[in-house]
């Protein structure tokens, strides 16, 4: 049984306190109202890692990173390496997100790195791919995401891939208001699993959570987790908002 994720990415939002009290209503409504047969992650700031981890309660919601760097330790002025997020308590790690690759040029060879290091301290890298508009207009998503996978999460063993969770983000439907149709996304998640049987098997593809990650709304939630390889949801601003996050966990 793969598991349901909701997983929420705050990205640059919110001030320490607002982050508290955003945490505090998230986990005020998760544990009234919330779905129990779902794993519920809280993406937040670094800055505000350790008070929410205080703030919610542990057993029912999982904290993550939204990144981490590319080396263990070292003169890398401004980075917080994936030993620090564990030593904060935080379960998982936001890895190759289209913003990181967009703005901040990382390639395939520095997302090899992270995820061996979040793997090396026990973290669950929820690993991000996905096409340009450009990509998607010509038709070629499938191999754009599948080059993706190969030259990253494909060269881990069988027991590190088993480890870890994929999201699928078209780039043209982030944070525009514009959703991949549910045939577009279901297609797409259905071509990453028959790509991960290829590589690992049918054992490991059916277990892997694949989520999908595009302005996913309460409005519609439902019909995208109806599908049958949609595990979940990497949810942006939706997540900001206590009452749609709880929606999106419910409905499945």
């Amino acid at each position: 049984m793969r598991k349901k994720i909701v997983a929420g990415n705050w990205k640059c939002n919110t001030s320490l306190q607002e982050g508290v009290e955003l945490a505090q209503a998230v986990n005020s409504v998760v544990l009234e109202r919330g779905a129990e047969d779902v794993t519920v992650v809280l993406g937040v700031p670094f800055t505000h890692i350790t008070k929410v981890i205080d703030t919610v309660n542990t057993d029912r919601i999982n904290v993550s990173s939204q990144n981490c760097a590319a080396e263990a330790k070292g003169a890398f002025t401004g980075e917080v390496s994936a030993s620090m997020v564990k030593s904060t308590g935080s379960t998982h790690v936001i890895l190759g997100h289209s913003e990181r690759r967009e703005y901040y040029n990382e390639t395939s060879e520095i997302l090899n790195k992270k995820v061996a290091l979040t793997l090396e301290n026990g973290l669950t890298p929820i690993y991000c791919c996905g096409e340009p508009l450009t990509i998607r207009e010509a038709n070629n998503q499938n191999d754009f995401v599948k080059q993706q996978l190969e030259e990253t999460v494909f060269t881990l063993s069988s027991e590190d891939f088993s480890k870890i969770v994929i999201a699928y983000e078209p780039i043209w439907a982030i944070g525009t208001g514009v959703t991949a149709s549910t045939e577009q996304a279901q297609d797409m998640l259905a071509y990453i699993r028959s790509i991960i049987a290829e590589k690992y098997g049918n054992e490991i593809a059916e277990a892997t959570s694949i989520l999908y990650g595009g302005s996913c709304s309460p409005k519609n939630a439902a019909e995208l987790f109806a599908q049958k390889d949609i595990d979940g949801g990497l949810i942006g601003g939706a997540s900001l908002k206590p009452e749609d996050f709880l929606a999106i966990i419910n409905a499945y």
